[in-house]
């Protein structure tokens, strides 16, 4: 009895993990696709870490939360900024800033990757700079979101999910029903009698 208990304990457990894990994914691919910007969440832009400049500290396929905007000319060296390249404004990297220069009042930020041997070859205006790292870091999940940008991703991770979530909740249906009447039957059978 306690097995059976057990049982349909991490029955249910699973079945809200599939489904927040669903709802989850669907809620990135879909605020992805429509924005074409990265996801934001409680204020917080997540950002995927694709290179290994920041370990240590952050890993390659981390996902990170970042604080964006407030006043850009305010961050303090040790602070950990994600910013658009000189080069490519579609490009954004994270890294530390190792120094501030502020010539006839414009900011510029020397930044470097906590795993560089040397400074970024240029100093980033202020007015590059998206938002600062707020700390916050999920292990691995970039991997699992990049894919989930796919199209074969979006197809295995979200319509896979919801497909085995309904032929789960249908089983439990069907075992449910199947119940029901077998004890109708029995009622039934000692009413006869």
């Amino acid at each position: 009895m306690a097995a059976k208990k057990a049982f349909k304990f991490v029955s249910k457990l699973i079945s809200v993990f599939l489904f927040l894990l669903l709802i989850f994914l669907s809620y990135v691919v879909i605020s992805t696709k429509i924005s074409g910007e990265e996801t934001k969440l409680l204020g917080y832009e997540l950002k995927t870490i694709l290179s290994g400049s920041m370990e240590p500290s952050i890993h390659t396929g981390s996902v990170i939360a970042i604080k964006p905007g407030g006043d850009l000319n305010k961050f303090k060296k040790g602070d950990v900024i994600t910013y658009r390249t000189l080069e490519n404004p579609d490009v954004l990297i994270t890294h530390r800033i190792k120094e501030i220069h502020v010539s006839d009042s414009i900011v510029q930020y020397i930044t470097r990757g906590d795993a560089n041997n040397a400074d970024d070859p240029q100093p980033i205006p202020a007015s590059n700079v998206i938002g600062k790292y707020a700390n916050i870091t999920i292990p691995y999940v970039g991997y699992i979101l990049s894919y989930a940008k796919s199209k074969i991703g979006i197809i295995l991770l979200t319509i896979v999910p919801g497909v085995l979530i309904l032929l789960y909740q249908l089983f439990f249906l069907i075992r449910r029903v199947a119940k029901l009447e077998k004890e109708n039957k029995l009622v039934k059978e000692r009413m006869q009698l």
